[in-house]
């Protein structure tokens, strides 16, 4: 179960920051921060997880 969060925590991460490029790229920047900020969380839950 362990190796399971972790994969979801960085597969999560992978699709929010697509989401935050294509935020970005369609210039809504409020929501491109938002999705920027999710993927962060689940960036470092991650790598902290792996530890």
């Amino acid at each position: 179960m362990d190796t399971l969060l972790t994969y979801a925590c960085f597969l999560a991460a992978g699709i929010t920051a697509g989401g935050t490029w294509s935020m970005w790229k369609s210039r809504n920047l409020l929501f491109a921060g938002v999705l920027a900020a999710i993927t962060v969380l689940a960036a470092i839950t991650g790598v902290l997880r792996l530890l």
